[in-house]
């Protein structure tokens, strides 16, 4: 009796601290963390839309060699690894705790916390290690990783369908990120009544726009993946770097990548006013 008691109040304690202010904090630093990526990112691609973009790759690996250019980039990089892992602490403590919110316990919420610290688990690592000296591990080409998986994948018994699943899936989660925004449920996540009305108006335009844009990119990168799949062709598959400079293929040329970076600084700017506004 005294064990499950003393269980019960290890679990409480645990809980608690999983609420506090200790992690709410390393989660709001893992909001603007990601807002310094979304931010360079956009501001890469805009350069790409309208040039060359001196060479660089609007994804996680130019970003992080643009924030290494600036002034004390050193140092940035090694605060922004930090900011990441925040994230990552803050996703794990929703898997064992659950979210804020009344269904903040469910199981499907508790795997998709997982499934995200997983994902800025393996961020805040090639950012450390890019901070620490090892540059291909953070800097490589996106379409490069992204198209070497891919081949890799294909030699595998019956690997078609495994990168047309895995395809369809981004695809879906692409859609399902751009609806989410254009219905504004970003608000059910935010204090919104606690905002100035400037802000929750600034807020809603930045938050369709970027989750919109952030959506399509995405969905885009699914659809490459299932062509790929279903023509044997790794080549076909797209990191997000060929997946933005798709954009400027279009009929839209480069005007279409334009607004798709405007949406991913957008996206950026998003994440920052979470870092103020997010219920935790």
């Amino acid at each position: 009796m005294r064990l499950t008691s003393a269980t019960a109040r290890g679990k409480g304690t645990a809980r608690r601290a999983a609420k506090g202010r200790g992690v709410a904090a390393v989660a709001r630093a893992g909001f603007i963390g990601r807002g310094v990526l979304y931010l360079l990112i956009g501001a890469l691609a805009l350069r790409i839309a309208f040039s060359d973009g001196d060479g660089r790759q609007a994804d996680r690996g130019g970003a992080l060699a643009e924030l290494a250019d600036r002034p004390f980039g050193h140092v940035l990089l090694w605060l922004l690894g930090g900011a990441l892992a925040g994230m990552a602490l803050w996703r794990l403590s929703e898997v064992f705790f659950g979210q804020a919110g009344p269904d903040g316990d469910a199981a499907s919420k508790r795997a998709l916390a997982g499934v995200r610290c997983l994902f800025y688990g393996f961020v805040t690592y090639s950012v450390i290690a890019y901070a620490a000296g090892d540059q291909g591990s953070g800097s490589g080409s996106s379409d490069r990783q992204t198209q070497d998986a891919t081949a890799k994948v294909l030699d595998w018994p019956g690997g078609q369908w495994i990168v047309a699943a895995a395809g369809a899936a981004v695809l879906g989660a692409g859609l399902w990120i751009a609806g989410r925004a254009l219905l504004r449920k970003f608000r059910d996540r935010l204090r919104v009544s606690e905002m100035p009305r400037r802000m929750r108006r600034a807020t809603d335009v930045i938050g369709i726009t970027g989750g919109t844009a952030r959506g399509a990119v995405f969905a885009a990168a699914g659809g490459f993946a299932i062509t790929a799949a279903l023509r044997h062709k790794p080549g076909e598959a797209k990191g997000m770097d060929n997946t933005l400079r798709s954009f400027a293929d279009t009929g839209a040329g480069p005007w279409l990548l334009a607004l798709i970076a405007v949406g991913l600084v957008a996206f950026g700017l998003f994440s920052w006013a979470s870092a103020r506004w997010r219920k935790l």
